[in-house]
């Protein structure tokens, strides 16, 4: 039933299919369900979700022409800042939301609305170069014709916080991954679980975290694409049911200064004709060829990749040592502390359950623009079939620093400004994003590092405290 995602022009006979399309959803799954209002967002360079709202009876209307955004929202800074390029064109051009119908849902937390993600074009019917949710199906397709599936998933942690003010206070007290913790939040939790699964998310596990307030929720492993529409869906659903108990929800990587933050870790996994190929074949732990290359890829562009998936000044808040927060460059096997952890899940699961994941990043991020790079450099890995070093069975921190370098284990960057200029260097993701997206998001960086220069930790916490 469902119009595939199409990534190039916007032609006539598709936008009459998905007229066609949005018509049924009106008269059956939205009516039956007693939907108003839909909204259709998009996800910005500093992570902050985009939306744009139409009445029901207009879902035929927005799922064939779109709905008008400016192409400024590409320079958006995370507090509605725009870090436009110089030249006074900021101002100047549109493009199109066209939904994703595919992914239309219900929102079970927000009676009377429906979700899907969009898709941006220019007016002339072509793909906006800076659409993120387009790039990452691009490179989707990119590796299924190498006969490659990726499946992808994020893990969320948030806190819950009490009251209306500015500043946080714990929602969920009690001992980290306590069940004292859990029973003082168990109908909160009990409903959120609720509404995720008439959203049809697939939850796999729920417990209290390690810090103040903090929660932790996963979902099972997609398509990246899907996984990227999951995290935006599910972050939404936690806020939404969270309002209704007076809780103030941070995804923010950093909260207090003083406690630990909160991650947004990514699962992978390769496939190749139903098999995992983080599983099952010779290289160490059971890797594959192409799933060693793959995760190598996505090692030795690390530095890189924070720019997009550790993206805000906050971020290097959170990337402390012995944390779990895997600040150092290098993999190992069940090593919470390596940026990189191998899985390969409990005896007799590791056909299915092996994968990779990926602990340096965090929920300030795009995701789909997160997804789009862990992807361009793992497939660039396949591509070069590198290989991994030796991986790390203890905490790196624990090492002399002669020990780190004889080994080839190196801190991950410290700094937004260390990641953004390992980023421009890039040439492998330069190539990948396209230089108008990769220029947009430097752009957008560059003015964050800029806002943040003379700051102190606790004046970065609060100003992010509340925006993701």
């Amino acid at each position: 039933m469902a119009v595939a995602l199409f990534c190039g022009p916007v032609d006539i006979a598709q936008r009459e299919a998905r007229a066609a399309q949005a018509e049924q959803f009106v008269r059956t799954t939205l009516a039956e369900r007693g939907i108003s209002v839909v909204a259709t967002t998009f996800v910005d360079n500093s992570g902050i979700t985009r939306v744009k709202s139409v009445p029901m009876r207009r879902l035929p209307h927005l799922a064939a022409w779109g709905v008008g955004a400016s192409t400024s929202f590409d320079y958006f800074r995370f507090d509605d800042w725009l870090a436009a390029p110089p030249g006074g064109t900021a101002p100047v051009g549109d493009l199109r939301v066209i939904p994703d119908l595919g992914r239309l849902v219900p929102l079970a937390a927000q009676p009377g609305w429906a979700w899907t993600p969009g898709d941006r074009y220019r007016q002339d019917g072509e793909p906006h170069d800076c659409c993120n949710r387009l790039l990452l199906q691009r490179l989707v397709d990119h590796a299924a014709a190498q006969s490659l599936e990726i499946k992808a998933a994020f893990e969320l942690e948030w806190v819950v916080s009490a009251g209306d003010g500015d500043d946080f206070a714990s929602a969920a007290p009690g001992p980290a991954y306590g069940m004292s913790r859990l029973v003082d939040v168990s109908e909160y939790a009990r409903d959120l679980i609720e509404a995720l699964s008439a959203e049809a998310i697939k939850v796999e596990q729920f417990h209290p975290e390690y810090a103040a307030g903090q929660l932790e929720l996963s979902v099972a492993a997609e398509s990246p694409v899907d996984a990227a529409d999951t995290s935006v869906l599910v972050r939404n659903t936690i806020r939404a049911v969270g309002r209704r108990y007076d809780y103030r929800t941070s995804f923010s990587p950093k909260v207090e200064a003083d406690d630990v933050g909160n991650g947004g870790h990514v699962h992978l996994s390769v496939w190749r004709d139903g098999e995992n190929l983080m599983a099952g074949g010779k290289g160490r732990y059971g890797l594959a060829p192409v799933g060693e290359a793959f995760s190598a890829g996505i090692l030795n562009r690390l530095p890189a990749l924070l720019a997009l998936g550790a993206p805000s000044v906050a971020s290097y808040l959170r990337l402390v040592p012995s944390h779990w927060a895997g600040v150092y460059a290098c993999w190992g096997l069940e090593n919470r502390e390596a940026a990189l952890r191998m899985i390969n899940g409990s005896a007799g699961s590791s056909d299915w359950a092996a994968n990779l994941e990926v602990k340096c990043v965090d929920l300030t991020a795009n995701p789909y623009l997160l997804l789009a790079g862990l992807l361009a450099a793992g497939l660039d890995g396949v591509a070069a079939g590198k290989r991994l070093p030796e991986p790390v069975d203890v905490d790196p921190a624990a090492l002399a620093p002669d020990e780190l370098e004889r080994r080839g284990i190196r801190r991950l960057p410290t700094t937004l400004r260390e990641s953004t200029d390992a980023l421009a260097a890039d040439p492998v993701l330069r190539n990948a994003l396209g230089s108008a997206l990769l220029d947009s998001v430097l752009t957008v960086r560059e003015s964050e590092i800029g806002l943040f220069a003379e700051a102190s930790a606790e004046e970065v916490v609060r100003a992010f405290r509340w925006t993701h």
